[in-house]
């Protein structure tokens, strides 16, 4: 509800922003788990969001087959990252290599840190043609220039491209690299195996690809790189110590916890351990699949970043012939039909594919979009062609 009217989404396409719908699990569980048991975390006697907050974390490990590491509960992917990179200790001349896809909750961290200390900074080697990851040249920039801190998107979420983040962080480990993965765009999506200590940092988003809601983020670790709090107070334990805990997860996790977000967190991992990971990404590259063929269709629309030679998640950038991606936009919105237009909080990746400072029309989908959200959007793009 939106000022007592209910919001209109015929054609939902937005996913990347955000997942939508969720799983009825989600809304369920989460009502009534805060009707029912919505007391503060390590704070009272009853140790029912103990309970939950340990489940919610196993089923994280389970879900990525790393039992041997941490998982940080927070509310946003973006307080993940700066916890991370604010949280390193760095010094002069450090080697950091980014992918040209980064995300700004990235890459403002980084510049702020610049700020304090000179920073080498490299593009990791990715072809201007096929935009595929090239590992030879990554390999040969390691042995160049040796990494100190590697940080990655597993999916650009302006054009959908996988990042071999294996085989990168196999590589610069060999350089005593911190390794940093930021799987807001795959977590719950594709099934990776985490427990490998060639991943140091894992960053993930409950309400994109986890399908689950707003409030609750965090990231996996393998806690052996030392961090320096972000944010100091109470963790619920070790009260009489005015300094913040050691330990992990309860360092990084001071204040009340969003126990309804963990709550809708815990419905949603459970909603993806029923149905299954690879039944989900199936779904997902079949309306993925369906969209570069509706989008194909018109001559006016031309894809960005597409290509065979790589794997991509169902995201998909286009431009339209004589109009801006805002304009699109609202044309689009008038059809009930949502996209995100612009930059996407990512102009490293519209520099890199040429489409800075216009940006794209985006156009992700789910594993929910509908037969009639398709038809939707192809009457809208047969409005636009029509009146262009």
């Amino acid at each position: 509800m939106l000022g007592g009217t209910v919001l209109n989404r015929n054609g939902y396409f937005n996913n990347a922003a955000t997942t939508f719908p969720k799983p009825e699990s989600v809304y369920s569980f989460m009502d009534s788990y805060y009707r029912q048991s919505g007391t503060n975390i390590g704070r009272g006697a009853t140790n029912s969001g103990n309970k939950l907050l340990n489940e919610t974390r196993n089923l994280i490990m389970e879900m990525f087959h790393c039992p041997n590491k941490k998982v940080v509960f927070v509310p946003s992917a973006t307080e993940a990252i700066n916890i991370i990179l604010q949280g390193l200790m760095w010094a002069d001349n450090f080697n950091v290599y980014m992918s040209p896809f980064e995300h700004n909750a990235v890459t403002r961290v980084i510049h702020y840190i610049q700020t304090i200390y000179k920073l080498n900074i490299h593009e990791l080697a990715v072809d201007k043609k096929t935009f595929k990851y090239d590992l030879e040249k990554i390999k040969y920039q390691f042995s160049e220039n040796k990494p100190n801190v590697v940080i990655i998107s597993h999916a650009s979420n302006v054009c959908g491209i996988i990042a071999p983040i294996e085989e990168i962080c196999d590589m610069s480990k060999q350089y005593n690299s911190i390794n940093v993965v930021d799987m807001c765009q795959t977590a719950g999506l594709i099934d990776i195996d985490l427990s490998s200590n060639i991943y140091d940092f894992n960053i993930f988003a409950g309400h994109k690809t986890m399908y689950g809601p707003f409030g609750v983020a965090g990231f996996i670790c393998n806690g052996e790189v030392q961090l320096k709090p972000l944010i100091y107070g109470g963790a619920g334990i070790d009260s009489a110590n005015i300094t913040v805990p050691e330990t992990i997860p309860e360092r990084f996790e001071v204040g009340s916890s969003n126990i309804v977000a963990i709550a809708g967190l815990n419905a949603s991992l459970r909603w993806i351990k029923d149905i299954g990971i690879k039944n989900i990404i199936k779904k997902e590259k079949e309306n993925h699949s369906r969209m570069i063929s509706l989008l194909r269709k018109f001559d006016n629309i031309n894809i960005v970043g597409e290509s065979t030679s790589n794997e991509h998640i169902g995201v998909v950038s286009c431009i339209f012939d004589g109009y801006s991606s805002d304009n699109i936009g609202l044309i689009l919105n008038d059809h009930n039909v949502e996209v995100r237009t612009g930059l996407h909080c990512s102009p490293t990746a519209h520099k890199f594919l040429n489409t800075f400072p216009e940006g794209t029309v985006r156009f992700s989908v789910s594993y929910f979009n509908t037969d009639e959200e398709f038809e939707v959007l192809e009457e809208a793009l047969n409005y636009i062609e029509e009146n262009s």
